[in-house]
């Protein structure tokens, strides 16, 4: 699947399933929320803390489509082509970067 589809397959998702969008500011909020959850799972997976009960149930994987789905949603609402968008972020990063971490001791 690329982005683009993705992003087709969300809208029409929404507009058949979903009935609508909710708000851009919901889905800003509901983001906040989903990758709060992932930041919980990975805290409990790769970090110090320890998992409880009603974390046993959360899945990774899921977690991280959650968030791209609204994220999608919110380049939805707001006109962004997430296709251009990452291309243009790959192109700034490229240049901004080229020897930045090439340079840097910490990653060495």
């Amino acid at each position: 699947m690329t982005i683009a589809q993705a992003q087709q397959d969300v809208d029409t998702w929404i507009k058949t399933i979903g009935v609508r969008y909710f708000s851009e500011l919901t889905n800003m909020t509901i983001l906040t929320e989903e990758v709060g959850e992932l930041a919980r799972i990975m805290a409990r997976t790769y970090g110090d803390q320890s998992f409880k009960k009603s974390d046993l149930q959360k899945d990774l994987p899921d977690e991280m489509a959650d968030i791209l789905w609204v994220l999608i949603c919110l380049a939805n609402q707001t006109g962004v082509d997430l296709t251009d968008a990452l291309q243009k972020n790959f192109e700034k990063k490229s240049l901004r970067d080229a020897e930045r971490h090439q340079n840097n001791a910490k990653l060495k």
